[in-house]
């Protein structure tokens, strides 16, 4: 069926438009230049790009069909680190402490004396064996391809951050009921300041966690896990100041575990800012390529 139809350029262009989709033939009739040829080729594009090609009278040109193939294309994706150097590594720091550790098990087979013994051996017990899990346990967390495997690092994570609250509430009962010489007090009181600060590191870890701020989860969580392992930086901190000064006493080796403390921290915060850095980059690096 054919429609002829006499109209002025808009009339034209709005009608011709709105009939053509309709499977109806337009016939305008307008003067030169007024668009009449832009009124029928935007109807006849849309219809070519609804209506598919039957695959009967698809041909493909022939130096295209012999063409060899394109070669795969690269994955753009960056290849996530395995991060092996650092977990030897950590592995390394902590198996002394935890050596340590498990030859003080021993002391807790001695029957106790009353009930705070007995608690304290219990706390003790908790202590040893729930730093040490944390310990080795965490290490893989700075996995970067351990941490793309969610199900993974989550699974872990539920299980180290209450065994981190064990670890730092045993080692502050410790230190609070000491019942050490009085020359190892200020010792006992520098452990228990850092227990505290690992309990607030921890406490901060699972708020950020919480409210899916996986930056800060990951901040708090180094620096809990940075004294958490401070056992082994203060074994080579005792080695190096045998070296010179012999076996510290009682005062040395409050100075001993107290610089193990703080090289710990110190190292964690240079690791968290390169980490933060590094997150910014990549970051601007990707606006950069949107934009």
């Amino acid at each position: 069926m054919v429609v002829v139809v006499c109209m002025t350029s808009r009339m034209r262009r709005v009608h011709g438009i709105r009939h053509r989709p309709e499977g109806r033939d337009l016939i305008g009739q307008a003067q030169t230049g007024t668009g009449k040829t832009a009124a029928f080729l935007i109807t006849a594009i849309q219809s070519m790009l609804e209506t598919p090609i039957p695959k009967e009278h698809r041909v493909m040109p022939s130096h295209v069909k012999d063409a060899p193939p394109l070669p795969a294309a690269p994955d753009a994706r960056p290849r996530t680190r395995s991060g092996w150097p650092a977990i030897s590594g950590l592995l390394l720091l902590s198996a002394l402490p935890i050596i340590g550790g498990a030859l003080s098990l021993r002391e807790a087979s001695a029957p106790a004396a009353d009930a705070l013994a007995w608690a304290s051996t219990v706390a003790m017990v908790a202590h040893i064996v729930s730093m040490s899990v944390f310990c080795v346990a965490g290490a893989f967390q700075f996995s970067s391809a351990l941490r793309a495997r969610r199900r993974w690092h989550r699974a872990a994570g539920r299980v180290l951050l209450p065994l981190g609250f064990v670890a730092a509430v045993s080692g502050a009962w410790l230190a609070v009921f000491f019942g050490g010489p009085d020359e190892e007090f200020p010792l006992a009181m520098v452990r228990l300041f850092f227990s505290a600060v690992m309990l607030v590191f921890l406490t901060m870890s699972a708020i950020a966690i919480v409210r899916r701020d996986f930056t800060a989860h990951g901040s708090w969580s180094t620096r809990a896990f940075a004294i958490a392992v401070s056992g082994g930086t203060q074994a080579l901190v005792s080695i190096l100041w045998t070296i010179p000064f012999g076996e510290p006493d009682a005062s040395g080796e409050t100075w001993v575990v107290g610089a193990g403390f703080v090289l710990n921290c110190l190292v964690a915060e240079v690791i968290i800012r390169r980490r933060v850095a590094a997150t910014s980059r990549r970051a601007a690096e990707r606006g950069a390529l949107v934009s």
